[in-house]
Protein backbone atom coordinates (compact mmCIF):
# COMPACT_ATOMS: atom_id res chain seq x y z
CA UNK A 1 0.00 0.00 0.00
CA UNK A 2 1.40 3.35 -0.97
CA UNK A 3 0.24 6.60 0.58
CA UNK A 4 -0.05 10.02 -1.04
CA UNK A 5 2.51 11.90 1.04
CA UNK A 6 1.56 15.33 -0.34
CA UNK A 7 -2.10 14.75 0.55
CA UNK A 8 -1.15 13.62 4.07
CA UNK A 9 1.06 16.70 4.54
CA UNK A 10 -1.84 18.89 3.39
CA UNK A 11 -4.15 17.22 5.93
CA UNK A 12 -1.54 17.64 8.68
CA UNK A 13 -1.43 21.38 7.92
CA UNK A 14 -5.24 21.52 8.08
CA UNK A 15 -5.12 19.91 11.52
CA UNK A 16 -2.33 22.24 12.69
CA UNK A 17 -4.60 25.15 11.75
CA UNK A 18 -7.12 23.82 14.30
CA UNK A 19 -4.62 24.11 17.19
CA UNK A 20 -4.39 27.40 19.04
CA UNK A 21 -2.07 28.74 21.70
CA UNK A 22 -4.57 29.42 24.52
CA UNK A 23 -3.11 32.90 25.00
CA UNK A 24 -3.17 33.98 21.33
CA UNK A 25 -6.28 33.84 19.09
CA UNK A 26 -4.31 32.54 16.07
CA UNK A 27 -3.59 28.93 15.09
CA UNK A 28 -0.04 27.66 15.58
CA UNK A 29 0.56 27.16 11.84
CA UNK A 30 -0.28 30.74 10.81
CA UNK A 31 1.47 32.00 13.94
CA UNK A 32 4.66 30.59 12.41
CA UNK A 33 5.37 28.08 15.15
CA UNK A 34 5.73 25.19 12.71
CA UNK A 35 9.13 25.34 11.03
CA UNK A 36 9.10 22.12 9.03
CA UNK A 37 6.84 19.20 8.12
CA UNK A 38 8.36 16.18 6.41
CA UNK A 39 6.38 13.09 5.49
CA UNK A 40 8.02 9.98 4.12
CA UNK A 41 6.86 6.44 3.53
CA UNK A 42 7.15 4.23 6.60
CA UNK A 43 7.93 0.53 6.97
CA UNK A 44 4.24 -0.36 7.29
CA UNK A 45 3.28 1.48 4.08
CA UNK A 46 1.84 4.48 5.90
CA UNK A 47 3.42 7.88 6.35
CA UNK A 48 6.00 8.87 8.93
CA UNK A 49 5.63 12.59 9.58
CA UNK A 50 8.21 14.68 11.37
CA UNK A 51 7.12 18.10 12.60
CA UNK A 52 9.69 20.62 13.75
CA UNK A 53 8.12 23.42 15.72
CA UNK A 54 8.75 26.01 18.38
CA UNK A 55 6.76 28.06 20.85
CA UNK A 56 6.45 31.81 21.24
CA UNK A 57 8.59 31.46 24.36
CA UNK A 58 10.70 28.69 25.88
CA UNK A 59 8.75 29.36 29.09
CA UNK A 60 5.30 29.01 27.49
CA UNK A 61 3.00 27.63 30.20
CA UNK A 62 0.94 25.79 27.57
CA UNK A 63 3.91 24.04 25.93
CA UNK A 64 2.98 20.47 26.91
CA UNK A 65 -0.66 21.07 26.05
CA UNK A 66 0.19 22.39 22.56
CA UNK A 67 2.70 19.60 21.79
CA UNK A 68 0.20 16.96 22.99
CA UNK A 69 -2.44 18.42 20.65
CA UNK A 70 0.01 18.24 17.73
CA UNK A 71 0.72 14.59 18.55
CA UNK A 72 -3.01 13.76 18.34
CA UNK A 73 -2.90 14.53 14.60
CA UNK A 74 -1.65 10.96 14.13
CA UNK A 75 -5.09 9.72 15.14
CA UNK A 76 -6.95 12.25 13.01
CA UNK A 77 -5.26 11.83 9.63
CA UNK A 78 -5.70 8.49 7.92
CA UNK A 79 -2.48 7.00 6.59
CA UNK A 80 -0.09 8.24 9.27
CA UNK A 81 1.71 5.37 10.95
CA UNK A 82 4.06 7.55 13.00
CA UNK A 83 4.16 11.23 13.93
CA UNK A 84 7.16 12.79 15.65
CA UNK A 85 7.27 16.28 17.15
CA UNK A 86 10.65 17.94 17.59
CA UNK A 87 10.42 21.06 19.74
CA UNK A 88 13.23 23.53 18.96
CA UNK A 89 14.11 27.02 20.09
CA UNK A 90 16.73 27.80 17.46
CA UNK A 91 15.97 29.85 15.50
CA UNK A 92 13.86 31.63 18.09
CA UNK A 93 10.32 32.57 17.09
CA UNK A 94 9.55 36.18 16.31
CA UNK A 95 6.66 38.03 14.72
CA UNK A 96 8.26 37.94 11.25
CA UNK A 97 7.38 34.22 11.07
CA UNK A 98 3.64 34.94 11.22
CA UNK A 99 1.50 34.73 8.09
CA UNK A 100 -0.12 37.93 6.83
CA UNK A 101 -3.46 36.40 7.81
CA UNK A 102 -2.26 36.03 11.41
CA UNK A 103 -0.89 39.57 11.49
CA UNK A 104 -4.21 40.87 10.18
CA UNK A 105 -6.10 38.88 12.80
CA UNK A 106 -3.97 40.43 15.55
CA UNK A 107 -4.30 43.95 14.14
CA UNK A 108 -0.68 44.16 13.08
CA UNK A 109 -1.41 44.97 9.41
Amino acid sequence: MSVNLEEIKKRVIEELRNIYDPEIPVNIYDLGLVYKIECKEGKEGGAVCDIEMTLTSAFCPASEYIVDLVKTIKNKVEGIEELNVNLVFDPPWDQSKMSDEAKLQLGML
